[in-house]
Parts: structure tokens; C-alpha cells; sequence
């Protein structure tokens, strides 16, 4: 094995940059002569502008522009783009309404950007910004999903009549339908998936400059792709060649989905840089990102589902009304949809399944890909079935799973709604999990809970996700003089540790030690397409792009090796760093080959021309790989407190099956990160919006509960490699979004099961201390009631 090689548990190298305080996020990026903009938002959740005045702003001391939708549109910059078309029933497309950077005549949702002023200073800005007259004539509004296709209810947009911007279905209905009406027992369970703000730890920002000579704009903005922001701002806002939009990205504090797509202010800073022809600056606030940045779930869903006389599935009919706010995100329509409704199966043999989405407008902020894009969802919804559909029929949740698990031998399989999983043990994973947690003892532990005035649980989920292998992906290798390696990716490291498990593939590849690797992602101009970070494949696909730029590399210098060491090409055998000849001692280093290159040896003309700059190569990795299927099973055992509802986890134990694991202590991270924002979604965390005025309840961190440390025991992780992936040349399957799939069910399950004895068969997220406390109270004024 390679001295920090793959599958060694190597330290984050990027960790002693950022902790010593070098880290390079946005807002450490400074411009000679930046000045600052300052977005003025709506107060109403749905108002006509009737009138917009900004000529006390403009005239405000310090203040170099005030602008308005009239000045963008004068400008020629298009609307934000909505990029998934996604068809509905009978190939319908949905309702895609304009999404401008600054209100067009109408707001529609609290927060909603108004005007943008700039100024020499921060305090000049949001100074004159208090002086613009807006005349807001406030329109009835609706925030709640439940209510938005009802008649009656306020429309959102003319052209989206009851509100509906696609409805979507996936799946044989009759053939769903006959299988529900002759299974033996039918269950039925409605459950939410409250909505989160994602709650990066950098708010968003933005800086862009302006170069007149060669007529280019620079964007210097977190996100997690500056490719994709790069194409829809040059090819749909701006309407320029994208050679003349440099899009820049540096360190980030936090995506998990959220900055993947454009945003009014990254418009509003470009827009305003090459009118003022200087650069302009735009950082969010906290409360800012509560009512600007996009926000994740938010459905409404009603599950059926089939069982036969043993308690296996026969069928599966599941109905959402998914909320997308006020104005489509980059990717909306495709999340409740396409994105995780294939995953509906779950690790379950299904006969049939039919699935109906209807996404809809409401008077909120948009909703788009929160961690996990659509699979927590539809895990939670497989996962809260299966423990309700047990309870209902008597037998325990884990000999349902037993019953309906689809079997080792079975695969590759290819379940009901159409995807194909190449390996996994379901029922092995949830039998390590359960020796590991002691769940044949926990009876005896739920009466030592009892006898304290406590009600225990425990609860699991067994989760299975897609991922790992959307678009293409580009790296590019340069050989430097000392022998070290820069390496150019399209991915982007939103805090994953891509430094680090970038290194370990070159240690494998070229037999270079980590700390000869210079990472260098974020910057248009340094390769020329990448696909980012999200849906958990940077590895796999940033890896597979590495293994195809180091052949590159190792056939390039194996060529200038034989010019060395006065031997044939094909003689030359290249292995863990050390270039040689076959059946000899005589070898040279790849260190020795960039020496070389650099002292300028004497090489055949068409060699030196290609190494001019030294050994330099690229690849494109754009094979379509079948996805990833990253598993495993969640164990939460919980302590309710009778008296106050308050839960306490006390144990949580994880059995995940990866494939081949990068780094053991990388994928540890992403599993107890994704795990602890799983749990503060099933516990803490709720946006809330007032159903009669629109306002944002739940604006701040006063309002918003975020887990803390004290919230969270320590997680039992165990990763298992016995089952490396058979669809991709590393056996690897993500492991960035496992967490935030497996936990909401496998905690709500525990608090269902604590609060079994009192007939309690679902609790919806988030399960507050409050709404726990209420539900007891009730239960126990019906208990006195029926004595």
C-alpha cells in the first residue's frame, strides 16, 4: 500500500491554512477602490409597487448608483433562468414565470429584492437606501402549501392557475390501483418534511469587477461551480461570450446545495461593476440569508401502501404537494421530482409503484436542493411506511424490513421505478447495526427508563441513495520543476476535503507525497468546463477525470524518461514515482523528469514543443457511469422526558456501506455533518411564515433553533468495505449526503416508539420538546376522559 495512499485515514492538509487564519473566502478577497451595494427588500410577502422613487437615494452623501429593475432591463440583463423543464403529465412543461434580479412591478415574498444601491461605504448604502419611496400596495398572500390549490386562495402568478407550476407523475397507476385494492391490508400515513434554511456557515457574497480594456467582467463568489454559474450568467442574464465572465471561487464556508445556483445579487454586482467601472461588493447579512438564500424540503405527502396477508409490500402510491416558493430556483421542478421520487423503493422489494407530484407557488423564498436533493425526502417517506405499516399489523420494524428487504442474492436489481442497484446486503447492514446498538436488550433499558419517569425509544432506518455520477468532469496535471503536482479540477471543495482525497489518488497514481499536491479549483479561466460539487460526486467523478490526466502524465514522461536513460519508450516501466528501465537498476524520478525539462535538455523537436511549460495534461472524463448506491441502516435511541417533552438522544449507531472508502476520517466527517443537520431538521429546525401576513416568524437565529453540540451524542460509525461498487474502476459510492438521509426516520421512529404507550403512531417533524409535551397531554386528558 502507498504511504498515504487511497483508503489511508490521512489528516485534512488544508487544515492547518484554514485554522491558522489563511483561508481565502469572498470576503477576504479585497479590489483596489471596491465600493459597497446594499439591497433594499420587500416587507410584504405580496405587494404592487405603485410607486418606486430613488432620487433622494441617489443624491445621498457617498452614493455612486441607485438601481432598479428599469435600469437592468435598460441594460439588456434577462431574467434568472430556471434550468429543469421538467415535463409533467401528458409532457406538459411546467409554469416558468419570470424571475427577475430586482421586482418587476410586484413582490412576492418577504425579502424579495427592490432596488440595489451602491455606495463608497457600507453605512452610505443602507443610509440611502432608507431614503427610496416605495409606494407597496400589499395584495392577500399565501405561504402555506397546503392551502395554495385551494379555491380562494391568493394566485402567485396570472399564467399558474391554482397556483400549479407542474404536475408530475412517475409510474403505472392502474396497474398501482388493482394491486392496492387486492392486497390484503392497505395503510395509509400523511407526514410533512418541514422546510429548512440551509444556514451556511459564510453567508453569501459577492464581488465583481470590471476590466473596460478588454471589456471582461470577474466575479469573485462562493458557490459550488463557478462553470455553471459562469454559463447561465453569460449565456442567459448577461447575454455575452463566456470568455468575457471570469467566475472566481475560493475558500467556502458551507453549501449543501444552496450555492450551486445564480442569484439576484451576483447579477445585481456584475450589473452595477461595469456601469460604475469599479468593483462592487455585496455580503449578506445573517437575517439576509433567512429571506434570500434558497431553502430546502417542504412537502406535503400521503403514502399507501399495499400489504399481503405476511406483511410484504404490494404496492406503493405516494402523493406530494411540493412547494417551490415564489419564483422557480435553478433546479425547483426537478428536486420533488425526477431527482429522489426513483428512490421511492427505498431497499424494499415493490412490486409497483405510482408517484403524483403537484409543485406549486406559494409567497415564500424559493425552495431548491437542500442536502441530499430529494432522496431524505423520499427516504423519510419509505422509511416512517415501514415503521407505521408494522405497528399496524403487529410485528416489529425490523422484522418488517426482514419480510420486504430485497435480498443480497437478487443483485444487480432493478427495482419498480426503473434504477438499477449493483451491490448491498440490506438486511446484513441492519443486523451489524442492531448487534452494535443492543437492540435485543433495549425492553429492559425502555423499564429502567420507566421507572425514572422517562420514556425511551429506539428507532431505525435503512437508507439506500442515488449518486455520485452527473455530468462530466475535467483535470488537469502539471508536473513542476521540484517534482511536485499541481492539480486543476473542476469539482469545488465546500469544506469536503478535497486537498486531501485528491492527494491520496495522485499518492496512488504518481507516487507523490500529500504535501507536493497544490490544489488549485474555482477559476474559469484555469480549465475550461467542470461540474461542481453536489449530489455527492466528486470523487468518483473528479477521481475518474485524475486517473485519466495521471496516464496522461505518466505516458508523457515515460516518453522524456527514455530521452534520459537512452532507452525505448516501450522500455520504460513507470511505478510508484520512479520511471526505469525493464530489467534494470537504471531509473530516474519523476522529479528528475521536470528537472529535466527545465534545464532545458536537448529532446526531439516535437517533444520539447509539448512540454514547453513542463509536463501539463488534461482530461475530460464524460463516460456515462451507471449511478452510485451508497447504504446502510440508522439506530437512534432516545429518552422523553414526561414532563416537558423534552427528547435527549442517547445513543445513535450508523452501519453505512460506502464501496471503496478515499479516506476513513473524510467520509467520517461527511457522515456525522450530514447526520447532526438530519437530526436538527427531526428535532429543531422549522421555517415559519405568518399564514395571515406572510412575515418570516422564524428570521433568526432568536427564532430558529440550530443543533448544538449538547443535542448530538457521539455517533457510532462503522463503515464496511465488503462491498466495493461493481460500476466504476474505484468501487466507490458517495458518502456526502448518507447522513442527512438516514437520520429524520430513524429519530422520528424512536419518538414514535417512545411515545407508543400512548397510542401514539406518527409525530411530524420537527418533534419540538413543545409538540411532543402537547401530544402527552392530550393523550392523557383522553385517558382520564375514557376512565
Amino acid at each position: 500500500m502507498v504511504k498515504f495512499g487511497v483508503g489511508q485515514g490521512l489528516r485534512r492538509v488544508e487544515d492547518v491554512r484554514l485554522l491558522t487564519g489563511h483561508g481565502r473566502y469572498t470576503d477576504d478577497i479585497k479590489e483596489n477602490g471596491e465600493v459597497f451595494g446594499f439591497v433594499l427588500r420587500s416587507p410584504h410577502a405580496h405587494a404592487e409597487i405603485s410607486a418606486l422613487d430613488v432620487e433622494d437615494a441617489r443624491a445621498a452623501p457617498g452614493v455612486l448608483g441607485v438601481y432598479t429593475h428599469e435600469d437592468l432591463t435598460a441594460d439588456g440583463v434577462q431574467d434568472i433562468p430556471c434550468m429543469t423543464p421538467i415535463p409533467g403529465k401528458n409532457d406538459s412543461l411546467p409554469i416558468m414565470p419570470p424571475h427577475p434580479a430586482l421586482a418587476r412591478g410586484r413582490v412576492r415574498h418577504i425579502g424579495d429584492p427592490v432596488a440595489f444601491v451602491v455606495a463608497e461605504t457600507l453605512e452610505q448604502a443602507k443610509d440611502a437606501a432608507e431614503l427610496i419611496f416605495v409606494d407597496f400596495k400589499d395584495l392577500p398572500a399565501n405561504v402555506l402549501s397546503e392551502k395554495a390549490m385551494q379555491a380562494g386562495t391568493p394566485q402567485i402568478w396570472d399564467e399558474a392557475p391554482g397556483n400549479i407550476c407542474l404536475d408530475w407523475e412517475q409510474g403505472d397507476q392502474g396497474m398501482t390501483e388493482a394491486a392496492l385494492a387486492a392486497s390484503h391490508k392497505v395503510v395509509k400515513l400523511n407526514l410533512v418534511n418541514n422546510r429548512i434554511v440551509v444556514n451556511a456557515m459564510e453567508p453569501r457574497g459577492a464581488l465583481a469587477s470590471y476590466d473596460a480594456e478588454s471589456d471582461q467582467l470577474t466575479l469573485v463568489s462562493g458557490s459550488q461551480g463557478v462553470f455553471s454559474l459562469r454559463g447561465q450568467l453569460a449565456d442567459r442574464v448577461f447575454q455575452i461570450p463566456q470568455e468575457k465572465l471570469r467566475v472566481l471561487t475560493q475558500d467556502v464556508g458551507g453549501g449543501f446545495g444552496m450555492k450551486i445556483f445564480v442569484y439576484p445579487e451576483q447579477v445585481m454586482v456584475l450589473f452595477a461593476a461595469r456601469r460604475l467601472r469599479r468593483p462592487v461588493r455585496w455580503t449578506g447579512e445573517r437575517g439576509e440569508s433567512f429571506m434570500s438564500d434558497s431553502q430546502g424540503r417542504d412537502h406535503l405527502t400521503t403514502v399507501e401502501a399495499g400489504l399481503d396477508e405476511n406483511g410484504k409490500i404490494t404496492a406503493l402510491k405516494v402523493s406530494t404537494v411540493a412547494d417551490l416558493g415564489a419564483y422557480l430556483s435553478n433546479y425547483g421542478p426537478y428536486i420533488p421530482t425526477a431527482c429522489g421520487s426513483h428512490m421511492l423503493c427505498g431497499v424494499y422489494s415493490v412490486p409497483t409503484v405510482y408517484v403524483d407530484v403537484k409543485c406549486v407557488f406559494t409567497n415564500t423564498v424559493p425552495v431548491d436542493a437542500y442536502r441530499g436533493a430529494g432522496r431524505p425526502e423520499a427516504a423519510y417517506v419509505v422509511e416512517r411506511l415501514i415503521d407505521y405499516a408494522a405497528r399496524e399489523i403487529g410485528i416489529s420494524p425490523d422484522e418488517m424490513r426482514r419480510r420486504n428487504f430485497i435480498p443480497f442474492e437478487a443483485m444487480p436489481y432493478t427495482t419498480s421505478t426503473g434504477i438499477t442497484y449493483d451491490s448491498g446486503d440490506f438486511a446484513e447492514m441492519m443486523q451489524r447495526a442492531q448487534t452494535a446498538a443492543d437492540w435485543s436488550d433495549f425492553e429492559a433499558r425502555r423499564i429502567t427508563s420507566r421507572s425514572k419517569g422517562k420514556l425511551r425509544g429506539i428507532g431505525m432506518s435503512s437508507y439506500v441513495e442515488a449518486c455520485g455520477t452527473s455530468g462530466k468532469e475535467e483535470a488537469r496535471i502539471k508536473v513542476r520543476a521540484d517534482g511536485g503536482i499541481t492539480l486543476f479540477i473542476g469539482t469545488q471543495n465546500n469544506g469536503q476535503g478535497h486537498a486531501t482525497a485528491y492527494a491520496q489518488i495522485l499518492a496512488d497514481k504518481l507516487g507523490v507525497e500529500p504535501e507536493q499536491v497544490e490544489l488549485r479549483q474555482g477559476d474559469t479561466n484555469e480549465l475550461t468546463s467542470g461540474g461542481g460539487t453536489g449530489g455527492s460526486r466528486s470523487v468518483l467523478m473528479g477521481g475518474m477525470a485524475i486517473a485519466g490526466a495521471s496516464e496522461k502524465v505518466i505516458a508523457r514522461a515515460r516518453e522524456i524518461a527514455g530521452h534520459l536513460l537512452e532507452a525505448a519508450t516501450e522500455d520504460i516501466a513507470f511505478d510508484a514515482g520512479m520511471l526505469s528501465i525493464v530489467g534494470t537498476d537504471r531509473r530516474v524520478s519523476l522529479a528528475d523528469v521536470a528537472q529535466a525539462i527545465e534545464e532545458g535538455m536537448n529532446l526531439p523537436p516535437e517533444t520539447a514543443e509539448a512540454v514547453t511549460d513542463g509536463i501539463d495534461e488534461t482530461s475530460n472524463f464524460e463516460e456515462t457511469l451507471p449511478m452510485t448506491y451508497p447504504n446502510g441502516c440508522h439506530i437512534c435511541e432516545v429518552e422523553v422526558d414526561e414532563a416537558t417533552g423534552v427528547t435527549q438522544i442517547l445513543r445513535y449507531v450508523i452501519y453505512d456501506d460506502f464501496g471503496k472508502v478515499i479516506n476513513p476520517l473524510l467520509a467520517a466527517g461527511q457522515v456525522h455533518g450530514g447526520t447532526v443537520q438530519g437530526i436538527g431538521q427531526a428535532l429543531l429546525e422549522h421555517t415559519v411564515y405568518d399564514p395571515e401576513t406572510g412575515q418570516l416568524l422564524s428570521g433568526s437565529y432568536l427564532d430558529y433553533c440550530m443543533p448544538r453540540a449538547d443535542d448530538i451524542p457521539q455517533i457510532e460509525l462503522t463503515m464496511v468495505e465488503d462491498m466495493p461498487c461493481a460500476t466504476n474502476d474505484m468501487g466507490v459510492k458517495g458518502a456526502g449526503e448518507a447522513g442527512a438521509i438516514g437520520a429524520p426516520p430513524a429519530v422520528i421512529n424512536a419518538i414514535v416508539d417512545a411515545l407508543s404507550p400512548f397510542g401514539v403512531h406518527h409525530v411530524d417533524m420537527p418533534a419540538t420538546s413543545e409538540k411532543i409535551w402537547r401530544i402527552i397531554q392530550h393523550a392523557n386528558r383522553n385517558q382520564v376522559a375514557a376512565e
